[in-house]
């Protein structure tokens, strides 16, 4: 049974995180605490809906290579390409070299870098060869790929709010849920998120259980390693750190998942 604060949590996570027609009614602390939670969910939606769209391709005819393309390209259209422009702006903080405060005054920038255009077209040219791969096996396999991996990567931003990861800036979509989920909190959705990977995979065999959880945990690992530079550089996180996250997460669980 959903109490009222799952229910905001919910609607935060699906409201900031895709474009599915679902209104945000709270902003305070306890929402965003419960969106980031949900993160995952939202991540496992955006997912399966981009899995089923190039599975469907497949089955109609189509070769694996444009299932990947299409795959690859229904998490950017169902965040209306959110978290791919936070990972060109981080790429471009980062790439700069300068100070925190100048860095993050040029990821604030409308236009992209070439650091951030050479990181794009790397990781979109790395999902689509990883999806490629696994739509080329069965398209069960490249749904699952699509949906694991996004899944970890909204993981990751459940991982990022944690408390004791600060914001950058006092304003933003970063400041309003930096530091808001508790750790334990976070390492229970990490677990479950592993937990469900895994069974899914199972489907396959204990192989490719393993493998599914595996995925998951370098994501996560990507991702901090990552959040880690980021806090170091800018003194905190923000929106487009998260974004940047996310595409991280997201590329390594396929790099993973088109091994073996």
């Amino acid at each position: 049974m959903f109490t009222s604060s799952s229910r905001h949590g919910l609607r935060f996570a699906f409201g900031t995180l895709t474009v599915l027609p679902v209104r945000v009614t709270r902003w305070d602390r306890e929402a965003a605490r419960g969106g980031m939670l949900c993160a995952p969910l939202a991540g496992a939606v955006v997912g399966g809906l981009a899995g089923l769209l190039g599975s469907a391709l497949l089955l109609a005819g189509a070769g694996p290579l444009l299932a990947a393309v299409a795959a690859a390209a229904g998490p950017a259209v169902l965040t209306r390409g959110l978290h791919l422009d936070g990972l060109a702006d981080t790429a471009d903080g980062l790439g700069s070299g300068k100070p925190a405060e100048e860095a993050l005054r040029i990821m604030k920038r409308s236009d992209i870098g070439p650091f951030g255009v050479i990181t794009l077209l790397l990781v979109l040219l790395a999902q689509v060869a990883a999806l490629a791969q696994a739509y080329g096996h069965t398209w069960a396999r490249g749904a699952l790929a699509a949906v694991v991996s996004a899944a970890a990567a909204r993981l990751a931003l459940t991982l990022a709010a944690r408390h004791g990861v600060p914001a950058a800036r006092p304003e933003g979509l970063g400041a309003a849920v930096a530091g808001v989920v508790p750790v334990r909190a976070a390492l229970a959705v990490a677990v479950a998120v592993t937990a469900a990977a895994a069974a899914g995979g199972a489907l396959g065999g204990a192989y490719e259980a393993a493998r599914t959880a595996a995925a998951v945990v370098v994501a996560v690992v990507a991702a901090e390693l990552l959040l880690r530079h980021c806090v170091r550089r800018f003194g905190g996180v923000t929106g487009d750190v998260f974004g940047g996250l996310a595409e991280t997460a997201a590329t390594a669980a396929l790099v993973v998942l088109s091994l073996g």
